[in-house]
């Protein structure tokens, strides 16, 4: 199968499940002898941009003339089998949709958030769960500068959902939502729902596996409000003030708290502020572990440290809500916390760290769970079944609209 990948990839400076999530598909495919080509943007290109070139940007956000044009003529010269779009902010825009479209070439998508719905995607505001622009036009996400705090940001990307839904809707033939807890609130808000099938992302097995009780509890992600990342410091500071755990929290990670952790975690023997760790440092700091903490106040679509955990044998600590539920089996591979409140993650947090017995158990379990649903060879079959069909389902359209021309 001849597959090209469509992508926008984030910032280099701070994690991104995304854009990992996007090469270990790409690699898995082009293992099993499949040919994968990728058409990219780079957010890190912006920088590097003149004056006149940044302040454009945000207008390039609805739509991107010259990105069609260009994806077109590359799609009309080496005819791909599917296109797999991912991520088009802020760069490409939903004008590859209408490049595919005018090359005849079928398009995927994998929804990697709630940005159908949601101007930043994330469902959040404030620290809360918000779904006020859900089913609804985006003018909310605007008076409330939603994106980074700024109503002038947040414009680009309500006017890009509002002008471009219909053809998210029409121009793909099948969307991959990353969880069934991610498709119930998009079927909700109106995306055909014959469209939208759960497709989990897959993890790479680590090779590195925890073998002992694990000598700390770990915290690995964006650092940002979103994450839970106040949460944990809250949590943590009612453990050390009962006495502790005896193992310390180790926190790796960047973004916008990253000065906050900072501070709190400086002069601490139980806290480490480690920074930002590569694909080989993730995997060794899980395999040490106790648990991985997953303390997200805003509804994960999915959740990628808890699979990255479960592949290790490692039990996760996470939030009650969102994707988690559907990852977490609650006191069998790991503990559900009630969603934004402190001494319930306290609690949990005590509870998986006070019985190393039933811990070394729960991280079996996780493992089983991770070999029959999440492994490369579950995510390849899935991908693969997932084109056939959205190809197989352009291929009738197309055939229809050719009989009911005669």
């Amino acid at each position: 199968m001849h597959v090209l990948v469509v992508h926008n990839r984030y910032a280099s400076a701070q994690p991104s499940g995304e854009n990992k999530v996007v090469d270990q598909e790409a690699a898995l495919l082009r293992a099993a002898g499949h040919r994968v080509e990728v058409f990219e943007r780079r957010s890190d290109d912006i920088a590097a941009r003149s004056l006149l070139g940044k302040v454009a940007v945000p207008l390039l956000v609805p739509w991107n003339p010259a990105v069609r044009a260009e994806l077109a003529a590359r799609l009309r010269a080496e005819r791909p089998d599917v296109v797999h779009v991912h991520n088009v902010f802020p760069l490409l825009s939903p004008a590859v949709l209408a490049a595919c479209a005018d090359a005849g070439v079928p398009a995927v998508a994998t929804l990697h958030n709630y940005t159908q719905v949601c101007p930043p995607g994330t469902l959040q505001r404030d620290g809360r769960p918000c779904t006020e622009c859900v089913g609804s036009t985006p003018l909310p996400a605007v008076r409330h500068g939603c994106y980074r705090g700024s109503r002038l940001a947040t414009v680009p990307l309500a006017v890009s959902l509002s002008v471009n839904r219909r053809r998210w809707w029409s121009g793909v033939e099948r969307f991959f939502c990353i969880s069934a807890a991610q498709r119930d609130v998009l079927v909700r808000a109106g995306m055909p729902a014959e469209r939208l099938a759960v497709k989990h992302n897959f993890v790479p097995d680590p090779g590195a596996r925890r073998s002992g009780a694990g000598e700390q509890v770990l915290y690995l992600g964006r650092l940002a409000e979103a994450k839970g990342v106040r949460l944990l410091m809250a949590a943590w500071d009612e453990i050390a003030a009962s006495g502790g755990l005896g193992v310390p929290l180790v926190v790796a990670g960047a973004g916008p708290l990253e000065r906050e952790v900072t501070a709190w975690a400086a002069g601490r023997d139980d806290v480490r502020y480690v920074g930002l760790y590569d694909t080989a440092q993730c995997r060794q700091a899980i395999a040490r572990s106790v648990a991985v903490l997953a303390p997200s106040t805003w509804l994960e679509a999915f959740g990628l440290v808890v699979v990255e955990a479960m592949a290790a044998g490692v039990p996760t600590v996470a939030a009650g809500h969102g994707a988690f539920v559907e990852l977490v089996e609650d006191g069998v591979t790991g503990l559900l916390h009630r969603p934004g409140e402190a001494a319930s993650l306290a609690s949990c947090i005590r509870r998986i760290a006070a019985e190393p017995a039933r811990n070394r158990e729960m991280g079996r379990a996780a493992r089983r769970r991770y070999e029959r649903g999440f492994s490369p060879a579950v995510g390849l079959e899935r991908l693969v079944d997932a084109y056939r069909t959205a190809i197989a389902g352009r291929t009738e359209s197309m055939g229809d609209g050719i009989n009911g021309g005669k």
